[in-house]
């Protein structure tokens, strides 16, 4: 059979098709009453189950280093991977000092936390914060059975990431020292006070019954929108065309498998304790992964494609990010739909060539992370509805409740999109965001970092005084 004129096997045909009528199958399956609660005293269990759930997101950044790094040319390799790697430095000083207080500090106007409550972690201890006598309680910042220097840590290994995912979309062109400032500026200006709108129990989008289980907010629409930003606003690379090929695909799929592991820890650790909520979106993250997989390859092959490492890695993670809004709320059937929709949506944005003639997302960072992250959002307003009406104490309808997300959904592209312009015009002021024609031209391993992942594409370049004649010669 041709479609589009390029042959397609009747075999991948079939499974779409099957993976569509799973995926409307998957509507129908209802939650199990007694999925969330378990019986017994979890306390030293949850202790035990944060701090690997803490590790195991804090290896999502390295993974994402590879991830990335695969991904660009040779000549950039290393300069990708760092700007990811280096932000475990950089943020976690920052959060240690100043910047859990501005996320979950005392409420300041229902939109940022109080800095100084958690000023270079004072009183951040290892006192259990359910116990009446510890400082912590007394702060009312989260009703939890696991010490709050757990959660601080825990919440530090989101900041991380998120600034991470960013970089994908100015790849190859961006200022070592520019990209660090606007970073370090982003996770105060932007992160920070989503994380508090959102997570902290005073928190605005809490009280307007916004629901974000574990980031399509904060993490994943919040960095997308400001990667599109940043690639609109540093422009298109000067030498990039149709010829750029990924420099190790084997990094990119040892990535996402890092990714896929990572993620266990990024959503079942969201429900802050070895519970049913952990267990139902440790299920559910897989479950989303697999179908998104297969559903992009199957894509692919659909439209003539063979079937790819890259596509593999960028469809389980498109499935991971499709399901982190709502992952420990939704039952399993409903995460293959949320998963197989989100997924079309976001593969049919990579292959809209309109976009790539727009700007220049060098990795394609709003089309899966941005768009995955607002679509999920979007649909945790709509699945999310029956686990919060289960104790019947939610005061708003159904159409309410999605509808406020949507309110919400939309206010937030609009600060994030500001505010990182803002920011990245602040930053191109004091250290210029974009690197020369010529370093550019001989990659920023070299002229960034003084470091070659490939000795062979420096020595076939010519000298710049040689470049810069040839260029105005033609």
């Amino acid at each position: 059979m041709k479609l589009n004129g390029r042959n397609v096997s009747y075999g991948w045909l079939a499974v779409l098709a099957a993976l569509t009528a799973v995926s409307a199958l998957g509507l129908s399956t209802d939650v199990s009453e007694d999925l969330y609660d378990l019986p017994g005293d979890h306390i030293w269990a949850n202790v035990a189950w944060m701090i690997t759930a803490t590790i195991f997101v804090l290896m999502m950044t390295p993974g994402l280093s590879f991830f990335y790094g695969g991904m660009v040319r040779k000549k950039n390799v290393i300069s990708t991977m760092l700007q990811s790697f280096i932000v475990m430095g950089f943020v976690s000083v920052v959060w240690v000092v100043f910047g859990f207080g501005l996320a979950f500090g005392d409420d300041i106007c229902h939109v940022i936390g109080d800095p100084t409550d958690f000023f270079m972690m004072r009183n951040v201890g290892v006192a259990n914060v359910t116990d009446p006598s510890s400082e912590q309680s007394q702060i009312g910042l989260v009703t939890t059975t696991i010490p709050l220097a757990l959660f601080a840590l825990f919440q530090m290994k989101f900041a991380i990431i998120t600034p991470s995912l960013i970089t994908g979309a100015f790849a190859e062109r961006v200022h070592f020292a520019g990209y660090l400032l606007f970073m370090m500026l982003w996770t105060v200006v932007v992160y920070c006070p989503l994380a508090h709108c959102t997570w902290h129990p005073e928190g605005l989008f809490g009280m307007l019954h916004v629901h974000d289980y574990a980031g399509g907010i904060v993490v994943h629409a919040a960095s997308g929108i400001a990667a599109l930003t940043g690639a609109i606003y540093l422009g298109k690379r000067r030498d990039a065309g149709n010829s750029n090929k990924p420099a190790n695909v084997p990094f990119v799929l040892l990535g996402a498998a890092l990714l896929w592991l990572g993620w266990f820890g990024f959503n079942g650790g969201s429900s802050l304790a070895a519970d049913g909520i952990a267990i139902s979106a440790f299920l559910n993250t897989n479950t989303a992964a697999a179908t998104a997989m297969v559903a992009w390859i199957t894509l692919d092959a659909v439209r003539g494609r063979k079937p790819s490492g890259m596509g593999a890695a960028i469809g389980a993670v498109v499935g991971l990010v499709a399901i982190t809004p709502c992952a420990g709320w939704v039952t399993a059937g409903e995460s293959i739909f949320i998963a197989f929709f989100i997924t079309v949506c976001c593969n049919l944005a990579v292959s809209w060539k309109s976009y790539s003639r727009m700007l220049d997302d060098a990795l394609d960072v709003f089309p899966t992370h941005g768009l995955g992250g607002i679509i999920g959002t979007l649909l945790t307003g709509i699945f999310a509805y029956d686990f919060f009406a289960r104790g019947g104490d939610l005061a708003i309808s159904r159409g309410e409740f999605f509808l406020n997300h949507v309110i919400v959904m939309a206010g937030v592209f609009v600060y994030t999109f500001a505010m990182s312009w803002a920011l990245y015009w602040l930053t191109d002021k004091i250290i210029p965001m974009r690197v020369s024609k010529w370093n550019e031209r001989l990659g920023l391993d070299f002229t960034q970092h003084d470091e070659e992942y490939d000795n062979a594409v420096a020595m076939e370049l010519p000298s710049e005084s040689d470049w810069i004649r040839s260029t105005e010669e033609n």
